[in-house]
């Protein structure tokens, strides 16, 4: 589980974004898991922070407050120790405010999955508030549309594909070495990255 010395590290939070369905819980997991770091997910927090789900702060305050809320989590999250993996709802890098917040306190790594794939992952659960207003399809197709331009403007970019996601979880971190080697290490006292799989 614990990171081994070697190579470049962590100098603060990764931030997972990208539409509902690319996995970044699984992916988050499995990458906190390699990095020995705690993870953490954005909607959950704000779940707990609110004392009701998603779908009822939607249903409540609609998105303008589910944002609003959002926002103060995540800012918190990010200014808070420890560094950590910290997976981010559809929507949250959106925000201005949010992705200023994320370049700022953490390093974003945009996991891209194609349309098919990310129908496909969504059919499994009907808890996303978003995929309630329209054909699922139709809405993550109009989503990609305004998102992905936006998203592009991550520190990292990886495929999220149907190959298993350790497979994905590894293609991260081979993205997470290249870019830190760049010069972005960060602190000495820093996460090191894991050296291929262990």
């Amino acid at each position: 589980m614990s990171a081994k010395s070697s190579g470049p590290a962590i100098p603060k939070t990764i931030v997972l974004i990208g539409l509902m369905g690319a996995g970044k819980t699984s992916i988050g997991k499995r990458l906190a898991a390699r990095l020995g770091l705690p993870f953490v997910d954005a909607d959950h927090e704000i779940e707990r922070a609110a004392g009701c789900t998603i779908q009822e702060i939607f249903d409540r305050f609609g998105e303008a407050g589910f944002r609003d809320g959002e926002r103060r989590v995540i800012a918190r999250l990010l200014e808070q120790p420890p560094v950590q993996v910290l997976s981010t709802g559809g929507g949250a890098f959106m925000d201005a405010q949010t992705r200023a917040m994320i370049r700022d306190h953490g390093l974003s790594v945009w996991l891209r999955a194609d349309l098919d794939l990310l129908v496909q992952r969504t059919a499994r659960r009907d808890h996303r508030p978003l995929l309630r207003q329209g054909e699922p399809r139709e809405v993550l197709g109009r989503l990609m549309e305004i998102r992905y331009p936006v998203y592009a403007e991550a520190d990292l970019t990886v495929d999220s594909d149907d190959s298993p996601p350790d497979q994905t979880t590894e293609r991260v971190l081979a993205a997470l070495r290249a870019h830190l080697a760049l010069g972005d290490g960060g602190a000495a006292d820093a996460v090191p990255i894991p050296d291929g799989e262990d």
